[in-house]
């Protein structure tokens, strides 16, 4: 059994993107398989929350998914490096996460899914991405390092758990803390309750109307990616972008306004190597929300308050 610790020395992991890229790109197929079956079962909610994934103690999961009167879930487990998938019924099968082909893993999930029953039928090719081999033939991305894989869970965890408590701190409609497996980030959205212009769209081998479904409602998103910066990068933008907020005074100094990009940027290793990682990215998710909030010209009051409110009734 492998009995790698978490938390093992400092909290916040080392993982240089160059070091992993190989390994980042097989997963984000593999993921991209996993997110696609629940998109297959589970009903439409807004800006297509019912598709992403949740980070858990042990990886990364569909959470229930619901098919015909019972319910299944997917975990990827980056502590024993193997894909689980459990059924309503006690049903359970494995993938090895191991050096693999696309099209070997994928191959692998869709036989294990049939075996317990589960109808598997995906659009068999990833989106988001350029070129989009279908996975079925994809035996060009075929690697997968355990221990990056299990560093980038840690990364996830880290960022998990402060844009968490984060998100406490708004009443209005707000997202959960998700990973979407398009763009393989991890997400938080608040949104100002009132409609936005539709999507202009754009993103590779996605429908423009996939945007327009994403982007319905004007918002101030938060995450984080494993690219943008030599460990990665938190990010923070608003659609549609007001007046103002690229030039908006925002915390830490290390962040910056990404014109290329269109969203404010953090690097993952100026937050990790810093004295209080928690209140740097705080100030950053804060401050990049306030530019989209007071520019937007959003009614505070009514979508903002103290997530510890009723602490002295407990």
């Amino acid at each position: 059994m492998n009995q790698q610790k978490p938390h093992a020395g400092n909290a916040w992991p080392t993982l240089r993107v160059a070091d992993w890229t190989d390994t980042r790109d097989t997963l984000h197929m593999w993921m991209q398989i996993i997110g696609k079956v629940r998109l297959a079962h589970a009903p439409l909610v807004n800006h297509w929350w019912q598709v992403t994934l949740y980070v858990t103690p042990r990886g990364l999961s569909t959470s229930a998914v619901p098919y015909g009167t019972g319910i299944f879930d997917i975990e990827f487990d980056f502590f024993e490096h193997r894909l689980n998938i459990r059924t309503s019924d006690g049903g359970t099968r494995c993938v090895d996460l191991e050096a693999k082909p696309v099209s070997r893993f994928y191959e692998e999930t869709m036989r294990a899914l049939h075996s317990l029953g589960v109808p598997a039928r995906i659009q068999a090719r990833p989106n988001e991405v350029e070129p989009a081999i279908p996975f079925a033939e994809d035996d060009h991305h075929a690697a997968y390092d355990p221990r990056a894989a299990h560093l980038f869970w840690r990364q996830l965890v880290q960022a998990e758990r402060v844009m968490t408590d984060f998100r406490s701190h708004f009443v209005g409609k707000v997202s959960p803390v998700h990973f979407f497996w398009g763009a393989m980030d991890l997400a938080c959205t608040r949104f100002s309750g009132r409609s936005a212009p539709p999507h202009p769209g754009g993103a590779p081998n996605c429908g423009d109307w996939v945007m327009v479904e994403g982007y319905s409602r004007e918002l101030s998103s938060c995450g984080f990616w494993p690219g943008g910066g030599e460990e990665g990068a938190f990010y923070a933008y608003a659609y549609p972008e007001p007046d103002g907020f690229a030039d908006h005074p925002v915390t830490p100094d290390e962040a910056f306004y990404s014109t290329e990009n269109g969203q404010y940027l953090l690097p993952y290793e100026a937050v990790r190597t810093a004295a209080d990682p928690d209140q740097m990215l705080n100030g950053f998710l804060q401050t990049t929300y306030e530019a989209a909030a007071i520019h937007g010209d959003w009614d505070r009051a009514a979508l903002e308050d103290n997530p510890r409110r009723w602490d002295g009734q407990r």
